[in-house]
């Protein structure tokens, strides 16, 4: 059954859940072009391998505070100490190779602005720099990765980044509205059509 608010048909994995239903109405599935918050949306997906995005949602404010909002400059200059202090943050998820890879991914994503003037202009290239627009009917036959995560995720190890898994790199690819799949009964589908 559709999750409905206001008469609004949405895809149905954002349920009946606040947390939920308020990202993917203002958040999920806008094209992001902002340097810091394409960041966030990388750590915060590594972060929730293996976990529920729900999980990360709700600790996504004590993220936020624990990596000094996401800049990527203060998040790369992380040593021992400050990472034995994360570990001890029950805010945030404590596991030791998902809080170093935010380190080394922070100091790959410098690297990359470095050699693209922005990160913004490196991750867009894998959709030609405009949203794939796709159709789909059911979350059921959205895919869990495409050619353009493999590519993506191929790319990002080759440089270094930790966790960055093709399934991975399309929920950041989703996320950040690189792809538009919302389903066709959605009202956020039509929305974002560009």
């Amino acid at each position: 059954m559709q999750g409905k608010h206001l008469n609004k048909v949405r895809c149905t994995w954002c349920g009946d859940s606040e947390p939920y239903r308020t990202y993917h109405d203002t958040e999920w599935g806008v094209p992001l072009h902002d340097d810091q918050s394409l960041f966030e949306f990388l750590i915060l997906e590594g972060a929730q391998a293996g976990l529920s995005w729900i999980t990360i949602l709700k600790k996504r404010e004590q993220y936020r505070a624990a990596f000094d909002g996401f800049d990527a400059a203060r998040v790369a200059r992380y040593g021992a100490s400050k990472i034995e202090s994360l570990l001890q943050n029950t805010g945030i998820v404590r596991n030791r190779l998902k809080v170093a890879a935010a380190v080394t991914n922070a100091q790959k994503f410098l690297e990359v602005q470095s050699e693209f003037d922005s990160f913004d202009a490196f991750i867009w290239q894998f959709v030609d720099g405009k949203p794939k627009q796709n159709a789909w009917r059911s979350i059921d036959k959205i895919p869990a990765s495409t050619p353009e995560s493999d590519a993506m995720s191929k790319e990002l190890k080759r440089r270094g980044f930790k966790f960055v898994g093709s399934t991975i790199c399309y929920a950041h690819m989703q996320a950040t509205g690189m792809v538009n799949d919302h389903t066709t009964e959605c009202f956020r589908y039509k929305e974002l059509l560009k």
